[in-house]
């Protein structure tokens, strides 16, 4: 059943299967996308819905599904910054999920997510899973910044020169964002730096 109460249950059953499978560095895009499934159900079909989430692998990608009996109420995709409350929950897993869509059958309807485990770049080069973070937060960000005429949540990727001032920007507000909580910017840049030097230096050991 589709209930609140489900949700933090299928989020822990989610990351103790991702880490029995291995795949550690998707278990938080995991959650975020079983969390925001389950609650599009529970918001436009009802508490109590009859649901099943399914999750699989399919290739290189993990595949989640929730399957309900509603063929009529569909997903809706918003911008994630507008006050309006319908269909950021998809907006979400838009950002942080390489491919979503919804199946439907003759007696329920499929809404599914795709994770890339192994993604890589242009070079055929594997990426580390904060580079993938990284990727999906700033197309997020990038269309959060555009003027509202021109947002479009999950366009495709952004181009070397607009990526490199999306970062600048976005380190910046998180700086403004430490500042305001009480927090050193200048400490907690050093903290990234050291967190990121021990990262690079464990991926080229293999670890």
């Amino acid at each position: 059943m589709a209930e609140p109460a489900e949700v933090a249950a299928l989020r822990r059953t989610m990351r103790l299967h991702l880490e029995g499978w291995g795949l550690h560095h998707v278990v938080g895009e995991a959650q975020l996308c079983v969390s925001e499934l389950v609650s599009n159900v529970i918001t436009h079909v009802g508490p109590g819905t009859p649901a099943t989430l399914a999750v699989s692998m399919k290739g290189a990608h993990l595949r989640i599904e929730v399957h309900d009996p509603d063929t009529r109420a569909l997903p809706t995709l918003r911008d994630a910054t507008t006050d309006a409350e319908e269909g950021r929950g998809m907006a979400l897993v838009d950002a942080v999920a390489d491919r979503w869509g919804v199946l439907l059958r003759p007696d329920q309807k499929v809404t599914w997510c795709e994770l890339t485990t192994q993604p890589t770049t242009t070079d055929n080069q594997v990426e580390d899973a904060g580079v993938i973070r990284a990727g999906g937060l700033l197309r997020h960000y990038a269309a959060a910044a555009q003027p509202q005429p021109q947002r479009r949540v999950g366009a495709s990727r952004l181009t070397s020169t607009v990526a490199e001032e999306t970062v600048i920007a976005a380190i910046t507000d998180f700086l403004h964002w430490f500042r305001a909580h009480g927090r050193d910017a200048d400490d907690m840049l050093d903290r990234a730096q050291m967190r990121f030097e021990a990262e690079h230096a464990a991926l080229h050991r293999g670890e």
